[in-house]
């Protein structure tokens, strides 16, 4: 029998089926990291072909194709958009056990009612239906069939809200879409363009920025404009975990450098990180906002392709010196100072989890239910064993039942099946430890448990 992806895909056993199929199937998905264009959905953009609105901006499927031998022509270049899909089909076979393959077959599924494998020789026939459909339908109208309900882009400080304002003001949009304040240009000192972004940053707020305190009192300035717009969380992206005394002096000499391009003292630039990070958190906290960090990312490995293509086409890999050591000095810097928001931390160095987990274990309390979090696995670990490791690290070492649960981090419409695929492996993972005797088969907590991960632990977290 024909069991490829079926009903029942990664349920193996009764518990497992009947949660996912009775609870989790049909939650709404609120998506609160994502990289989606505020502007498509203001415009409810109409995609030409499945290949612009699913291999476009995808890094993922990007780095896959070019290690099966694919040329950048029809990776990232210029070649037909059937050509792309095509060649995407040629890699497609040759991905057993990737999360990619998954995601895709979901996607085809859940998006086009296309149920049969993406080979060579099903290509044609699946980009000619696919793009009937998509000729229906828009961006929008993928995010109505997802049933989502809430987003969080990601934007910058010294950028624009009027999409945002355009997508607030109109009646015919119920779903909410939210801006998500993302400092890292202000915050990343040793970054190339840095003096350049500080400048446009200067006059987004109508002055000079001159010191480290210019730049937090700028951010925080623009903290309050995108509360005004609804915001209610922020993201802060850290090569590597850091802290130093945030002493002004050294704060600055790393500023007045980067400013005149000239070498920056390491140290002095990681208080620059904590003197701007202190500040954020400090409006953060005031507002009742979210904070997420996100470290351990090796950044723009490849310099060639740098220099070619940009950031985000796959140049990225995981830092093994992630820095994690040296996340109890700064949590306890903000602790001791403004004060911890509600902070949601990942690493993508997978074995970071057992230490993030202990360390952020210290700082829970003040009566808010799973105030510091173990985000969900992220990036090259968002698969089915990065899931399940994440999964139980968290329940060996915090609280299971507060995790605020999945998100996308994607730039495509297409993308809300991730949210599927993860509510099959949590309601796996509680289904082998029912049937194994670890838990007692409590159906209504098991429900209760199953709806909260999937979607009321993130409603709730973040105030939507």
């Amino acid at each position: 029998m024909e069991k490829f992806m079926d009903r029942d895909f990664l349920l193996s056993t009764k518990t497992a089926r009947e949660l996912f199929h009775g609870t989790a199937e049909g939650m709404p998905i609120i998506d609160y990291h994502c990289h989606l264009s505020p502007r498509e959905i203001a415009e409810d953009r109409k995609f030409t072909s499945i290949t612009e609105v699913w291999l476009g901006g995808d890094h993922y499927k990007w780095r896959l194709m070019r290690a099966a031998g694919v040329t950048e022509e029809l990776v990232t270049g210029s070649a037909p958009d059937r050509e792309k899909f095509r060649a995407f089909a040629r890699v497609m076979p040759q991905l057993i056990g990737s999360p990619v393959y998954h995601w895709s077959h979901l996607e085809l599924q859940r998006g086009f009612g296309i149920y049969e494998p993406l080979t060579p020789g099903t290509a044609d026939s699946i980009y000619t239906r696919a793009n009937q459909v998509l000729r229906r339908t828009s961006a929008r109208g993928l995010m109505r069939q997802f049933n989502v309900r809430a987003v969080c882009t990601t934007d910058d400080p010294a950028g624009e809200l009027c999409w945002h304002e355009q997508i607030a003001g109109d009646p015919d949009m119920e779903i909410r879409v939210l801006p998500a304040f993302r400092p890292d240009n202000a915050v990343n000192i040793e970054k190339p363009g840095f003096g350049e972004y500080i400048k446009k940053l200067g006059l987004r707020v109508g002055r000079v920025l001159q010191t480290a305190q210019d730049v937090a009192s700028a951010l925080t300035e623009r903290i309050e404009d995108f509360a005004r717009a609804g915001c209610l969380c922020a993201d802060h992206g850290l090569d590597s975990m850091m802290y130093a005394p945030p002493e002004p002096a050294a704060a600055n000499a790393a500023f007045g450098a980067a400013m005149a391009g000239a070498p920056i003292d390491p140290a002095q630039a990681d208080a620059y990180r904590t003197l701007l990070l202190l500040a954020c958190a400090k409006k953060y906290v005031e507002l009742g906002w979210v904070m997420q960090i996100h470290f351990g990312a090796l950044r723009d490995v490849n310099k060639p392709m740098l220099r070619s293509l940009g950031r985000d086409v796959g140049g990225d890999a995981i830092n093994s010196s992630s820095g994690t050591e040296r996340l109890g000095l700064l949590l306890n810097a903000i602790e001791e100072g403004p004060g911890l928001p509600k902070l949601i931390l990942y690493s993508l160095n997978p074995n970071d989890n057992a230490a993030i987990a202990s360390i952020m274990g210290t700082f829970q309390g003040g009566g808010v239910p799973g105030k510091l979090q173990l985000g969900s696995a992220w990036w090259f670990n968002d698969s089915r064993p990065g899931m399940r490791a994440q999964l139980t690290e968290l329940a060996a070492n915090g609280v299971f039942g507060q995790f605020v649960g999945m998100l996308t981090d994607s730039r495509s419409f297409l993308s809300y099946p991730r949210h599927e695929y993860f509510r099959r492996v949590l309601c796996e993972l509680i289904g082998e430890w029912v049937e194994s005797g670890q838990y007692p088969d409590d159906r209504p907590g098991l429900e209760k448990l199953v709806s909260d991960l999937s979607y009321n632990n993130t409603r709730n977290y973040f105030g939507f």
